[in-house]
């Protein structure tokens, strides 16, 4: 569905509020805290998008020079009578294309979105660990928001100026070293509660493996508790383009 830019709303210094409209915001499906969209960013003023059920074999044959970029993004909130759905951008400069439209989005730009659904299933765990780095941010601040559990989250990002506020509790723990690391070491110093968990952990590829094999390695945290996923892969010199390539759907 097509959809339009109704306002532009920066949350911290690399962080910017998206809010677009269009008709078919009404009818969209919102599965969960998690709900991925695939966004599809105009490369020129004639923007089209594909209209079949093989989507992506239709994009591949739109000539380059009108062909728009998809990009990986979570839906932060939606509102079904006003048909409004906000997103929040990570910026990183023009180092990727979805950074570089959210950098100078303005209240008219059109852009697509198609529902790619939601995987976060806490169901009747007793607790909830919820783990990410600033890719993971939008996903994991609406989690916060409808939590009917305890929760213990564990926020890695790149410092004090993406620190956001939150519905509940957080540690942020400023990133050093490898992607990950100052996590696990914040998960060993952590007590964790009685009961059953649900684990939910995105972002960088070596964040979210790392966790997961410290969780069920040394924590005995069943594997079918956790969901994990790499949103991108590189160091932190290169967060922003890997952030963005790796989010690109995968097809097989």
């Amino acid at each position: 569905m097509f959809a339009s830019v109704v306002g532009v709303r920066r949350l911290t210094a690399r962080m910017v509020r998206i809010t677009l409209a269009g008709d078919g915001v009404g009818d969209f499906h919102y599965a969960g805290p998690d709900h991925l969209v695939r966004l599809f960013l105009p490369v020129s003023d004639d923007l089209q998008l594909p209209t079949g059920s093989d989507w992506w074999t239709e994009l591949q044959a739109m000539p380059e020079e009108r062909r728009p970029v998809v990009r990986n993004y979570t839906v932060r909130r939606i509102d079904h009578v006003r048909r409004r759905l906000d997103i929040d951008f990570a910026l990183h400069g023009d180092s990727g294309p979805a950074s570089a439209w959210a950098g100078t989005a303005e209240p008219g730009d059109r852009i697509g979105i198609l529902s790619d659904g939601a995987r976060y299933q806490a169901g009747d765990a007793d607790w909830q660990l919820l783990i990410g780095d600033e890719t993971a941010l939008p996903a994991i601040a609406s989690m916060l928001e409808g939590a009917r559990t305890p929760v213990h989250t564990l926020l890695e990002v790149k410092d004090e100026q993406d620190v956001l506020d939150l519905a509940g509790e957080a540690t942020w723990l400023y990133r050093s070293g490898s992607p990950g690391s100052r996590t696990v070491e914040a998960l060993r110093a952590l007590p964790f509660p009685p009961g059953t968990p649900y684990v939910w952990v995105a972002g960088e590829s070596t964040l979210a493996t790392s966790v997961r094999r410290y969780l069920v390695n040394e924590r005995g945290v069943d594997k079918q508790q956790i969901y994990f996923c790499g949103y991108w892969r590189g160091t932190p010199s290169t967060a922003g383009a890997a952030a963005e390539s790796e989010r690109e759907p995968a097809h097989a």
